[in-house]
């Protein structure tokens, strides 16, 4: 039996349903993640405009476009496990350009910034109450890294009551490896992983927020 026909055995890789209030989360697409003079980074600038446009279409219909970030107070860097573990994130301080979302996103001020302490951008952050606010339904998912907050984020997203859409193209990782075998992880058991085009064509078909 192959691993496909496993995986369908089990029942998993099922389709996601798509609703008709989106939003998009961009998972730390900050310069400690994308620009390459920091070791932490890797190389997102295709993903960056992919999200750029899935951003600006969701926007031009009225959805919600959020950022998060990791940002660390200094006091908090010797007492947290997850630094010990991954200390090149312990460079992630508050009020460093390294925290700042990358401006190739074309981040603008009416979109909102959630801060988060671990990987998902769930943990310890105001996204769930935002996303429920605003009546949510469908999340989409892009950013980095695919094989730690991205998907730590899609897992607390399907959690949490949301359907979820990952455009693979629209995600980076220092690997490829890890985000190809992320990828096809999500896509059995947690979202959809499809690409930018599909997820542009999907919204044009969506009335604009009231």
């Amino acid at each position: 039996m192959s691993q496909e026909q496993t995986y369908a055995a089990a029942g998993f890789g099922q389709s996601v349903p798509r609703g008709t209030r989106p939003a998009i989360i961009v998972v730390d697409f900050s310069y400690g993640f994308t620009d390459l003079q920091y070791p932490t980074a890797s190389d997102a600038s295709v993903q960056m405009a992919n999200t750029r446009r899935i951003c600006d279409a969701l926007r031009s219909r009225g959805f919600p476009v959020i950022f998060s970030t990791i940002a660390y107070h200094p006091g908090e860097i010797d007492k947290l496990p997850w630094l010990r573990k991954a200390a090149g994130m312990a460079a992630l301080i508050e009020g460093t350009r390294l925290v700042e979302i990358d401006a190739a996103t074309g981040i603008r001020p009416e979109d909102a910034v959630v801060t988060k302490k671990g990987a998902s951008s769930f943990f310890g952050s105001t996204l769930a109450a935002l996303l429920t606010g605003a009546g949510v339904d469908t999340l989409i998912v892009t950013g980095a890294t695919t094989s730690g907050c991205v998907r730590a984020t899609v897992v607390d997203a399907v959690q949490s009551g949301f359907n979820v859409l990952v455009p693979r193209d629209g995600c980076a990782d220092r690997a490829a490896a890890p985000h190809e075998a992320n990828l096809y992880d999500m896509n059995q058991k947690y979202a959809d992983v499809t690409d930018t085009a599909e997820i542009l064509n999907w919204i044009e078909t969506l009335a604009p927020r009231a």
